[in-house]
């Protein structure tokens, strides 16, 4: 999926314009523009609505391919780090308990199984893991 910039830059070769004509038509300048295609920055949130235009887009089509994964790469990231919490808290519960002798057998098994179903989770979230 394209990023914000990306989507800018495509859609302006699409209009046939260059960095320049895209600047004076925004009234910024074409380093703005090349920041924005090279994603450094973006459109300020007052201009969104003009650059849409400019580039015959809608703003939830401009803004979308960014929102989206964005969105996407922080949920899956939070969910990976809820799965290592969950699995570790697990195994150090079931460790100081155990020294302690605070825990039954039934109890350290039941622990541990959670902690490592959140470990399978987490590999099966994190396609990208190579074992």
């Amino acid at each position: 999926m394209k990023n914000i910039g990306e989507t800018i830059a495509s859609l302006r070769k699409e209009k046939g314009m260059t960095q320049s004509e895209l600047a004076e038509k925004m009234n910024v300048t074409d380093k703005a523009v090349s920041k924005w295609e090279r994603n450094l920055s973006c459109p300020d949130i007052n201009t969104i609505s003009k650059l849409a235009n400019i580039l015959g887009v809608s703003v939830e089509e401009l803004l979308k391919s960014k929102n989206q994964n964005y969105s996407t790469t922080r949920i899956k990231d939070l969910t990976n780090l809820i799965f290592k919490v969950v699995a570790l808290a697990m195994g150090i519960s079931v460790t100081v308990l155990n020294i302690l002798n605070e825990i039954d057998i039934k109890s350290s098994i039941i622990l541990l199984s959670i902690g490592l179903t959140c470990i399978g989770l987490y590999l099966l979230n994190d396609k990208d893991n190579k074992i």
